[in-house]
């Protein structure tokens, strides 16, 4: 399917991959436009010009920022001046899929659904445009108000492009992270200048076995072994720095253990609104008892980089987002993978033949694992939890992140099963796994389930041998994707899995359709359960 999109001129399409590949490394990419637009940018998000805040940052701009913000200066003096109209003027919507959207007909079934999607969702983008930054390959984005190629999305997105056997799309995917990874040293959030001092969780390791299963082993990691070193540096910058200063525990995304072992946190490298949720930052940070506003900041930032923003799971009231602290917490799911992206090089140096690096990386991965199993089983709980480094203990909540240790295969066969037990008697719903237990609003908490989470659960459980558990929650999850494709006629981005067929809802904009996580996971999922 998606390979007829692009084969009118292979070799120019080849010929134009490789030069943004190559000169777009040193290509500028432009200020974020809080930073390039200052006040305009501040007065149309607050204004509520748009309901969302991504709309306006989105926007390609006709002339150059500085004489936009020159000629606001002056309009905005005129007594009869309109900021609708003054943004309407000097900027414009990106809209690359033109055409009269697709349409489901009656009879198509969910699964045909998600193959005929990928076209659909597919862009390519080789120029900077307004925020939107160029990658030399096509991509599939997650659909809605997400028109980029997102980081922890894709993986998701990719087990269906392997379920339809468009293993080039992936491939090519996996090449602009590679691409990503030179220009900016990691891979951000995705493809916009405003998400340049954040990542998301890290699933990078994951695409290069997915990948591997078809292109073979060796040839895809020693491809990507560039990439996976440069993302580990990444998220490890920072780790002599806390060994060598006693009273400086945590630096970037690393934290020293009271044992002495270096773990990982979400974090972001600015301390201002973000800038795609200005509007609702500022809010929070106005009603927040806390005075220190940039810490508040890097909170919500932090809260973005983990994929779960937002969620009781960051906060110290769970009703309350003003109380959000998530750079004080060790999160278990981001050191579960990043335990899984030390094997991942760990593996590739064995492929290569170089078994002393393979070494080095072997005792990090088992160093890990040892302190997740320390430091995140909460034993009282009888769960995985974050640990709050700050008051150095459990934080206490329990919330599927707790499976990960068992998708990467950490947790001892007695926690599994403890884990086993609490997700059948606490998380299992009608439609699926309840994201945490706490009702408060807010998209990554109880009603709502996500595809990504059902996904890892699954895979966690097979690992243990709770092939009937696992089984049941894929049987839930895809009836509740069924019932609500055959009452809306839409793949979405998260489901209600409390009330199965009741649409999803809470965060900070309304429910998105396409949508790439769940097409993928349901069609990997769905042919799994065809096979079976």
């Amino acid at each position: 399917m998606l390979r007829r999109l692009f084969v009118k001129k292979p070799k120019l399409e080849k010929v134009k991959s490789t030069v943004v590949a190559t000169a777009g490394v040193v290509m500028p990419t432009g200020k974020s436009p809080d930073e390039s637009y200052s006040e305009l940018f501040h007065d149309v998000q607050v204004s509520n010009v748009y309901s969302d805040g991504k709309t306006f940052i989105d926007m390609v701009p006709r002339k150059k920022s500085r004489s936009i913000q020159q000629q606001y200066r002056v309009a905005r003096q005129q007594p009869d001046f309109n900021l609708n109209t003054f943004v309407d003027e000097h900027f414009y919507q990106y809209h690359p899929h033109a055409h009269k959207p697709y349409e489901p007909g009656p009879e198509t079934s969910a699964r045909e659904h998600v193959t005929r999607l990928w076209p659909e969702l597919t862009r390519r983008n080789r120029r900077l445009r307004g925020t939107l930054l160029p990658l030399p390959y096509p991509y599939v984005v997650p659909g809605g108000r997400f028109s980029e190629q997102f980081y922890w999305d894709s993986y998701f997105i990719m087990l269906g492009l392997a379920a339809d056997n468009e293993w080039s799309m992936m491939h090519g995917m996996m090449k602009n992270y590679a691409y990503m990874l030179r220009k900016f040293g990691f891979i951000p959030t995705a493809n916009r200048n405003y998400f340049l001092s954040r990542s998301q969780p890290p699933f990078f390791s994951r695409m290069v076995k997915l990948l591997a299963k078809h292109r073979g082993r060796t040839r895809t990691y020693a491809e990507f072994l560039p990439a996976l070193l440069t993302e580990y540096r990444f998220w490890m910058k920072g780790r002599k720095a806390v060994m060598e200063h006693a009273d400086k525990p945590a630096y970037a995304r690393v934290v020293r253990m009271p044992n002495g072992i270096v773990l990982n946190r979400y974090f972001d490298n600015k301390t201002t609104p973000r800038p795609e949720s200005r509007r609702e930052d500022l809010e929070t940070a106005t009603h927040a008892q806390d005075t220190n506003k940039d810490k508040i900041f890097l909170d919500l930032r932090a809260g973005a980089e983990s994929g779960w923003d937002f969620s009781s799971r960051w906060f110290r009231k769970a009703s309350d987002i003003q109380s959000i602290h998530t750079t004080d917490m060790v999160p278990v799911d981001l050191n579960s993978l990043l335990y899984l992206h030390e094997l991942t090089i760990a593996e590739a140096y064995t492929l290569i033949k170089q078994p002393l690096l393979a070494k080095r990386f072997l005792r990090a991965a088992e160093k890990r694992a040892e302190a997740i199993r320390q430091y995140c089983w909460d034993a009282e709980r009888e769960f995985y939890c974050d640990y709050d480094f700050r008051e150095g203990k459990s934080a206490g909540r329990l919330t599927l992140a707790g499976v990960y240790p068992l998708y990467a295969k950490i947790a001892t066969s007695e926690q599994a099963a403890a884990v086993a037990r609490q997700l059948e008697q606490k998380f299992l719903c009608d439609g699926g796994l309840v994201t945490t237990l706490t009702s408060n609003l807010q998209q990554w908490d109880s009603p709502n389930g996500w595809a990504p989470l059902q996904w890892i659960a699954i895979q966690g459980l097979r690992e243990y041998g709770y092939h009937h558990l696992a089984d049941e929650i894929r049987r839930r999850w895809l009836d509740n994707c069924d019932k609500v494709f055959e009452e809306k006629r839409k793949m979405i981005e998260k489901y209600n899995v409390i009330q199965p067929g009741d649409l999803a809802g809470g965060g900070e904009y309304p429910l998105q359709d396409g949508f790439g996580w769940t097409n993928g996971v349901y069609a990997a999922l769905y042919d799994e359960k065809e096979t079976a």
